[in-house]
């Protein structure tokens, strides 16, 4: 299948944060014919393993399956379904989003309400409604009749947004952040035909509250080495200084020297940018942004990890729909296949 079709089903999928089963079973499909064998751990990281010679780096790629999204909290006497955000999610983008609970009884398609504007006071409407002030609207007529739907305390929420292809090389939909990085994982694995090392390619869960999964199976396995692939904030919309971030969308994968959770290893990112020099891949430089990536977590884990990232420019993240370039999934997985295959100078 394409890279667009396969980007199309891991967008589309519920992969709310905790609540990981939907993407790990895609991932578990895409990865089996590229590995020699796939394990899934006890907190449910996937991890599939490519092997290489004995006396070779082992090197972990880690794409965290999880999204941000919202999680039932309370149901009303009325039948409203009052929620909590699972990961980073801004206030004022949640007012009127379609939304898709997930039930044990199936799916219900619902919308985040508030206060009609029309019968707000005037400082009212000039404040931002907090999640707490705000319900979803399900159609159930009463606290009973949302429990007959299957509504539970504790069911994941997700953006009710599909993915749609723009021109002949963007795309937007659901869930970006992180099955981007995802999709490049599974292409790394494509373009990696043979290997001296052994690369388990891990797709991790509970990233988005804390980069829980990927400090669990960076324990596991036990790398020398380790990318992860992920999604870094796109500048090149209004109101983004250069300052602020200078990467763009569309010009390549971006290679981080710091955020707020990792310093990159020096001969780490020699490797990854000579890499790219050699391949004559595009590639764009980021440093000091505030968000970090499992690689935070993975490069403290037992004795200290290599780390670095490769990451895709992608607009409007922890948003119910992003943007992102196709082509930068494509060369993101080409240096990321070719910075494996020259390791062994390296390390």
């Amino acid at each position: 299948m394409s890279l667009n079709t396969n980007l199309e089903k891991l967008s589309n999928a519920c992969g709310v944060t905790g609540r990981e089963e939907q993407v790990r079973n895609l991932m578990i499909q895409f990865m089996t014919p590229y590995t020699d064998e796939i394990q899934v751990d006890r907190l449910e990281n996937v991890i599939a393993i490519k092997k290489g010679k004995a006396n070779s780096p082992k090197i972990m790629l880690a794409a965290h399956m999880d999204e941000v999204g919202l999680m039932v909290k309370t149901i009303t006497k009325d039948g409203f379904l009052q929620f909590t955000k699972m990961g980073g999610i801004d206030d004022r983008i949640l007012p009127a989003q379609k939304v898709t609970v997930y039930t044990k009884k199936g799916e219900f398609p619902g919308i985040i309400g508030s206060k009609p504007p029309h019968i707000q006071k005037e400082e009212e409407r000039k404040k931002i409604i907090t999640y707490d002030d705000l319900f979803i609207d399900v159609g159930a007529e009463s606290k009973e009749d949302a429990a007959n739907m299957g509504v539970s305390i504790g069911d994941a929420i997700a953006f009710d947004i599909k993915y749609v292809k723009l021109g002949n090389d963007a795309a937007m939909g659901k869930a970006f952040d992180n099955r981007a990085g995802c999709l490049t994982m599974v292409e790394t694995l494509k373009l990696l035909t043979q290997t001296d090392c052994t690369v388990c390619a891990v797709g991790t869960v509970q990233e988005e509250v804390g980069l829980r999964g990927a400090g669990a199976a960076a324990f596991g396995v036990d790398p020398d080495i380790a990318i992860a692939l992920d999604v870094t904030i796109a500048g090149d919309v209004p109101g983004v200084r250069e300052f602020d971030t200078s990467v763009k969308m569309g010009k390549g994968p971006a290679l981080t020297i710091s955020d707020s959770g990792l310093i990159t290893h020096p001969k780490v990112l020699r490797w990854l940018i000579e890499t790219a020099e050699e391949e004559k891949i595009p590639f764009q430089i980021e440093s000091g942004l505030l968000g970090s990536t499992d690689a935070a977590r993975i490069s403290i884990t037992r004795q200290g990890i290599p780390c670095g990232n490769v990451s895709i420019a992608t607009r409007y993240i922890h948003s119910p729909v992003g943007m992102l370039s196709l082509k930068d999934i494509e060369e993101s997985a080409k240096l990321t296949a070719a910075a494996i295959q020259k390791a062994t100078k390296y390390f």
